[in-house]
């Protein structure tokens, strides 16, 4: 009976004798590549750098702003240098019009005397006029004829004279007024990645951030209600105090703020007394941007709290929307409707 056999391939590997030293040499490389991958592994991992803080966003704001303002102004000197400079090509091109029918009209007088000889031959007015009396006629018309196509020709070159003077004006102003395209289009360009790059460095202040032309920067604004109404009251600033008035060209006092507020959903009655009663009672210490601001004891004057002492309002006829402090009036409290 055969006996079964372990294919070569299954015996067990003989073992080599390790030495110590060799232990010692293989676990010291381990020990080395384990520490170096460590060690690349904490480089890797190095913690990110912090998020910018407000101030250091409104610095960057503000460094991007004095590239904006020159920048503009650049692109409003070309603009204006080219508007004029348009108007004065427009203006010799309508000179030139009546130039070039003049000379036209010259040239087709002179075109017809010359196609009345040519069709009808001198044979005619020479028979004409060797019947005449006269002597000499024949060589007076001819010397007339002569005359009057050199009086044609005389003043057609002194209208193309005129014509090409106003010609070389034109295009000397068409040149210019390219190259003051393309630079005004180069400005807008620039105008156009500096805003954007504004508008990224903005996007990336806190929520509770407000940044509005007008007004200055207000942070810590929890209320979305009151970040609105401050947008929507800084936005009327320069516009002008009119009794009455609830917007959106003119402005009272009670009137912006009722203005301000409807644009959050909010709506006050345009009256300061009521304004106070739809309010809940808020400490001078423990107001903040978006409360309402009332002065004197009737309450006759009221504007919309900014912080740091400021406010915007309507102040009175005569003047316009503007941000102030709050302490030229006597305060009568603060109020908040969010």
């Amino acid at each position: 009976m055969p006996v079964a056999t372990m294919p070569p391939h299954r015996h067990a590997p003989r073992q080599p004798s390790v030495r110590p030293v060799g232990v010692r040499r293989v676990v010291h490389r381990l020990i080395t590549l384990v520490a170096a991958v460590a060690v690349g592994a904490g480089m890797l991992a190095a913690p990110a750098h912090a998020a910018p803080s407000v101030d250091e966003i409104d610095a960057m704001i503000d460094k991007q702003w004095e590239k904006l303002e020159p920048t503009i102004e650049d692109y409003n000197k070309i603009n204006a240098q080219l508007k004029v400079n348009m108007k004065k090509s427009a203006e010799l091109e309508k000179k030139m019009a009546p130039l070039e029918l003049e000379s036209s009209l010259a040239m087709n007088r002179v075109g017809d005397i010359a196609a009345h000889y040519y069709i009808e031959g001198p044979s005619h007015d020479l028979g004409a006029l060797l019947v005449s009396t006269k002597p000499g006629t024949l060589a007076e018309q001819l010397v007339m004829l002569d005359r009057l196509a050199a009086d044609q020709h005389k003043q057609i070159a002194g209208v193309l004279a005129i014509r090409d003077k106003y010609l070389r004006q034109k295009r000397k102003l068409d040149a210019l007024i390219a190259a003051e395209k393309e630079q005004r289009a180069e400005l807008a360009a620039k105008k156009k990645a500096i805003n954007a790059e504004i508008k990224r460095l903005t996007a990336m202040l806190p929520v509770t951030s407000v940044r509005v032309e007008g007004c200055p920067n207000i942070d810590g604004v929890v209320s979305s209600a009151a970040r609105i109404a401050i947008k929507t009251a800084c936005a009327q600033v320069g516009k002008w105090y009119e009794w009455g008035a609830t917007g959106p060209n003119t402005f009272d006092c009670s009137g912006l703020t009722q203005y301000a507020y409807k644009a959050a959903g909010i709506y006050l009655t345009h009256f300061t007394g009521a304004q106070w009663n739809e309010g809940r009672p808020v400490s001078r210490a423990d107001a903040r941007p978006g409360d309402l601001v009332f002065f004197y004891s009737d309450l006759h004057h009221m504007g919309l709290y900014l912080g740091n002492g400021l406010m915007v309002h309507a102040p009175r006829t005569g003047k316009q929307i503007q941000v102030t402090k709050i302490s030229y009036m006597p305060v009568a409290g603060f109020r908040r409707v969010t």
